[in-house]
């Protein structure tokens, strides 16, 4: 006799974890008032005293968005390298433009 699981709402998490910092209630109260169990409400709050720092400190970049960052300008530099590659032997042979309906790189079957 299992009862199903309820997946709460981020919104409705906040809610009972700021309830449950601003300690004017008891956390029994509280988890009663949201029908929710007492074990519940403090795991929230924990998570809400450990992940407000990051609300706010969006403005310095972690040190894995600056890898990232790194791995993006170097995949635009390799994508300009090739662009402008291929640009110049467009200007070279300019049948290789496809401008005659034909495609350079796979012949053309029967």
């Amino acid at each position: 006799m299992s009862k199903n699981r309820c997946n709460h709402a981020p919104q409705f998490k906040a809610k009972v974890a700021l309830e449950a910092l601003a300690g004017e209630k008891t956390l029994n109260e509280i988890a009663a008032k949201h029908q929710v169990h007492p074990n519940q409400v403090t795991p929230w709050r924990r998570q809400l005293i450990d992940q407000a720092a990051t609300l706010f400190g969006k403005g310095a970049p972690s040190a894995d968005s600056t890898g990232d960052r790194e791995m993006l300008l170097a995949k635009i530099g390799q994508l300009t390298v090739e662009k402008d590659f291929l640009a110049r032997v467009r200007r070279r042979d300019p049948g290789l433009s496809g401008s005659n309906g034909s495609n350079p790189i796979t012949p053309n079957c029967p």
